[in-house]
């Protein structure tokens, strides 16, 4: 419960303070702008055309942008004054639209004789001299604004529920995502430090500096390890690192059976990528590749770019894929997949179908494991 509230409150600011949302609020704003100064329009042709006033279209149309803002401001301020910050009733709202519209006639009426030097007259001489019918029709008018522009409200308070649904879903998700990848560092790291902490203990008596070295590169793997759990973006550079340091460990414990070579050029270090996004796939290259073949393997890591994708590659020499293994028939349930089940669902939620995870046999012998990732997106 604790944790659906902060969630809550959390996508609850991000929707406050975000621009898109607030560009949003003005585009409705304007809109509804649009719409009024349309309506006005129409009334202005209904009058010239229809009634066929001695007045030109645009006296009249003058005249109807006046008297129609004027009962839109009226109903704002009886709106305010009645309700306050509270939603109105429909019913009870209508019958503002429809008060308000000869207050707002004799305002914009009169406003508009003085900008064209006319006496205003009182709002009875207006009646007696055959206008009512006017103000009988600005009343049917407002009301068939005020129906449309309730309907617009509440199309625009479910385009805002669903803006707020959106960021609820999405800080989810992060939460999520965030979860997985600690689970998934979970998984990984009791099975590599068991293995470790056993060679260290065996090691400090017979080989001292080996030891040392090893405690060194464990203390280097857990700090970046550390430091990937707690972010949703790291950089190329900092995830090699945490291959480094993960390979050199291995490296010390399986001695002359593994060699890796880890290649990142300069140019894509500062490259932003969810973390430990390689390092299921290093696993699963020793685990199920070099570690049961008898003189081991080497491991490749490296990155590029080519046709707007960022191409990861884990080369490894191992036994290889099972013999009946089809990457279009994928069994991700047995162990031997779970860190790349992981790395398909992760790349499927953050890239969709922009991103691409594959497993393919390498010659002589081995598998190359090939991420694609968007670089624009």
């Amino acid at each position: 419960m604790k944790n659906s509230q902060v969630v809550q409150q959390t996508s609850g600011n991000q929707i406050k303070m975000n621009p898109r949302f607030l560009f949003d609020a003005a585009w409705r704003g304007g809109k509804s702008l649009m719409w009024l100064t349309i309506f006005n329009t129409v009334v202005a042709l209904f009058v010239t055309i229809v009634m066929q006033t001695r007045q030109s279209f645009l006296v009249n149309w003058v005249f109807s942008m006046l008297i129609g803002c004027s009962i839109d401001l009226v109903i704002a301020a009886m709106r305010w004054i009645i309700w306050r910050q509270q939603k109105p009733h429909r019913i009870a709202f209508f019958v503002v639209c429809m008060a308000a519209a000869p207050i707002g006639y004799l305002i914009g009426g009169n406003i508009g004789l003085l900008i064209y030097g006319v006496k205003a007259p009182s709002f009875l001489s207006v009646l007696k001299n055959g206008e009512g019918i006017l103000v009988i029709m600005s009343m049917f008018i407002s009301l068939f604004g005020g129906v449309f522009f309730w309907n617009q409200s509440k199309l625009a308070e479910l385009e805002a529920e669903q803006e707020k649904e959106k960021a609820r879903s999405e800080a989810i998700e992060r939460q999520a995502m965030q979860a997985q990848l600690q689970l998934l560092q979970a998984q990984i790291e009791p099975h590599m430090l068991f293995n470790t902490l056993a060679n260290l203990q065996g090691l400090i008596a017979i080989d001292p500096a080996r030891a040392q070295n090893m405690l060194e590169q464990l203390i280097r793997y857990l700090r970046a390890s550390l430091n990937s759990s707690r972010t949703e973006k790291t950089t190329l550079r900092h995830e090699f690192e945490l291959l480094g340091a993960y390979l050199e460990l291995l490296s010390i414990r399986m001695g002359k059976r593994l060699s890796y070579q880890v290649e990142l050029p300069t140019d894509l270090e500062e490259f932003l990528l969810p973390p430990m996004l390689l390092q299921p796939l290093v696993e699963n290259a020793i685990k199920h590749g070099l570690e049961p073949k008898v003189d081991g393997g080497h491991i490749q890591v490296s990155a590029q770019v080519q046709a707007e994708n960022l191409h990861l590659k884990v080369i490894d020499t191992g036994l290889g894929l099972p013999h009946d293994y089809d990457e279009n028939r994928r069994t991700e349930h047995h162990q031997s997949h779970v860190g790349n089940a992981n790395v398909r669902e992760r790349l499927l939620a953050l890239y969709g179908e922009q991103a691409l995870f594959t497993l393919s046999a390498n010659s002589p012998q081995g598998v190359i494991a090939h991420l694609c990732i968007p670089v624009n997106i």
